[in-house]
């Protein structure tokens, strides 16, 4: 499998000699004979290159080279720096792959729980201990952390080729020395006071739980992974600003193995301990596959430097001027003779740098924190609907923590697909964002918006019209019964009608960030998505249980879309609201149509394999059928795009 680990490296760049080129190295060699310097006296400027004839031509195939020629040089990190359309779609395809394994190994392991542990009280001590990798992984690896650091790590790549790349002033060591040392000592101590207060936090997501020492117990041992997951979604950030998508998709697949593997092998010895000790195995794992990654792209990056500060062509020096410093041109005078508001911006006084910049291209302590409070306010506000789910799910019957965890878990693999395309380009947004290219990022973002809607769409209406069927494949075996299958079924059709909406949150927030300000506006619609989230679920759950929670997840997860969707033109990137909004629509109308239909096709065939296979089919071909005929947003790119593949297979 091809790493894409260099996504500065265009791979449709071609270099060529063009009748300009031609002129200009004439031009040069002709500067360069024309005679010795003479000492005391400025060397002339270079003569006027010699502009191509009128009559001469360029065809069409030499304008595409000479544009992918200016292509790569953008592309090697500098301002805004483009990507490949061809490396996009390969970027976005390897880590779909590797996503959907470790979505898959993450239904394996959700299985092994299920076989090992049932769906009784056992397992609902060890969900409780869950809620802290979960809600670790959003604040660290996926939301937070990713939202503050591949901006951040874009923009000094950016700074990176806009100065020479000296090693004293790259601006991505200086990031490093700035964020990583503080970023470990949190980790840690949060770790740590975790561990200490693990009675308090059972005590607070589940008042009601059955065995309590048991969830202690448990959350003592995922305590961990709020070093581990930080450090992996630190090693995420660099390596996705760097272009570098297949380690980073990989973590999931090492902490889903690592914890199926603990549990096989320590079950029998401590239970349902087992499975929490397997998220402190599996959270080392991630940062193992990421880190000898992370250390080859430094070391090239410093090698780099070292090699072009050696080789650099030695500039011949001039007899120095006699005269004092302060009668001496302004271009000829030290730096530290200028005055303060003329020096270069590395040579200021720290009072007269401009706001929020150090040497290297950091930032101010303090720039930092205001980016950082509504980054990590609008995580923890979306996390809190899990906090909320369970704990007003702990006084139900045993087991519907289980239920609304594994409906949750299978529910969410569309809308997780569907994010795959956005966390790639999510890059490609900050850089132009960065550089001041609005319209660039707005048809990049309006396009993701739209594939990323077919796509959860598609897998929504699945989830609903084959519930049954899919729950009975996954997990139906050992402790998990029949009746089991039916509550996780039902809870989860209801959890699909969210889908669309938890998708839009997540590509739309990564638009609100892509600029590196703080923004408020995303935090304060996630709040009142949860306030919507924790009134509904507190109303409905008298009157449906488990399933009015998971009523109030959708309805609280659909506005926070919504608001979101409205406000982006406001706040960041200058979409068409008007025009997603319609587009959006005519999806979810093909997806309703294709609901039903898949719905009848599965309940007619009574064996789970067969009806969900056929009822896969069936919603696929009718959503695009009527999202064609009712001229939905990318239908005809993703048609052309599975014909193509289909006629190569061929």
């Amino acid at each position: 499998m091809t790493d894409l680990t260099d996504a500065t490296q265009s791979p449709t760049a071609k270099t060529t000699r063009t009748p300009e080129t031609v002129n200009s190295t004439e031009t040069t060699k002709t500067t360069q004979t024309a005679g010795p310097a003479v000492p005391g006296r400025r060397p002339p400027p270079p003569p006027t290159p010699t502009p191509t004839p009128a009559h001469t031509t360029t065809s069409p195939a030499d304008k595409a080279d000479q544009e992918n020629a200016g292509q790569e040089k953008a592309d090697s990190g500098s301002r805004g720096g483009h990507l490949s359309n061809r490396f996009l779609a390969r970027a976005a395809l390897l880590t779909a792959v590797l996503t959907a394994a470790g979505a898959l190994l993450g239904l394996v392991r959700d299985q092994t729980i299920a076989h090992l542990y049932g769906a009784g009280p056992d397992t609902d001590a060890f969900l409780v201990a869950w809620t802290v990798p979960e809600v670790a992984s959003t604040l660290l690896i996926e939301d937070a952390m990713a939202l503050i650091l591949v901006p951040a790590f874009s923009l000094a790549l950016a700074r990176r080729a806009t100065d020479r790349p000296l090693l004293d002033r790259d601006p991505v060591h200086a990031l490093l020395r700035t964020t990583l040392p503080g970023l470990l000592l949190v980790l840690s101590a949060g770790a740590v006071l975790l561990m200490l207060a693990a009675p308090w936090v059972v005590a607070v997501l589940a008042p009601g739980l059955p065995d309590t020492q048991l969830a202690v117990d448990c959350t003592r041992l995922t305590a961990t992974c709020a070093f581990s997951f930080g450090i992996a979604g630190y090693c995420s950030a660099a390596l996705r600003a760097h272009g570098s998508f297949v380690p980073p998709a990989m973590i999931y697949v090492a902490y889903n193995i690592g914890i199926i593997v603990t549990m096989l092998v320590l079950s029998d010895r401590l239970g349902v301990r087992a499975a929490a000790a397997g998220v402190a195995v599996g959270g080392v794992l991630m940062v193992l596959v990421q880190a000898p990654v992370v250390w080859r792209r430094l070391r090239e990056r410093r090698a780099t430097a070292e090699q072009t500060r050696e080789h650099a062509p030695k500039q011949p020096r001039e007899p120095a001027d006699e005269r004092p410093a302060d009668q001496l041109p302004a271009d000829e005078r030290p730096a530290d003779q200028l005055p303060a508001g003329e020096r270069p911006a590395d040579e200021q006084p720290s009072d007269e740098r401009q706001s929020g910049e150090q040497p290297g291209g950091g930032a101010r302590p303090l720039v930092a924190l205001g980016l950082l409070a509504p980054v990590i306010v609008f995580a923890l506000t979306r996390q809190s609907q899990v906090l909320i789910e369970r704990f007003l799910a702990a006084p139900l019957p045993a087991g519907a923590i289980s239920h609304l965890n594994y409906a949750q878990k299978v529910a969410q693999m569309p809308m997780v697909l569907s994010l795959m395309l956005c966390t790639v380009t999510f890059p490609v947004v900050a850089r132009a964002m960065a550089a001041g290219e609005t319209d660039r990022a707005r048809r990049r973002v309006e396009r993701d918006l739209a594939l990323a809607g077919v796509i959860v769409l598609v897998g929504a209406a699945t989830v609903v019209a084959c519930a049954p069927q899919i729950i009975e494949i996954l997990f139906q075996r050992g402790a998990f019964d029949r009746a089991d299958t039916a509550a996780t079924a039902t809870v989860m059709r209801v959890y699909a009608l969210g889908l669309l909406g938890h998708t839009l949150v997540g590509a739309l927030v990564r638009c609100y960030f892509s600029a590196a300000r703080p923004l408020w506006f995303p935090a304060l619609a996630m709040f009142l998505g949860l306030a919507l989230t924790t009134a509904g679920g507190a109303l409905l759950v008298g009157v449906w249980g488990v399933l009015g929670i998971a009523a109030g997840n959708a309805l609280g997860i659909t506005v926070t879309a919504v608001l979101l969707l409205h406000g982006v033109a406001r706040h960041s990137v200058p979409v068409r609201v008007r025009h997603m909004t319609g587009g959006l629509v005519k999806l979810s109308a093909a997806a309703a149509s294709a609901t039903g239909a898949g719905w009848i096709c599965g309940a007619l065939i009574p064996s789970p394999v067969p009806a969900a296979a056929v009822a896969c089919v069936v919603v696929a071909a009718v959503f695009l059928v009527i999202a064609r005929a009712v001229q939905a947003p990318e239908i005809d790119s993703v048609i052309r795009s599975v014909t193509r593949k289909f006629i190569d297979v061929r």
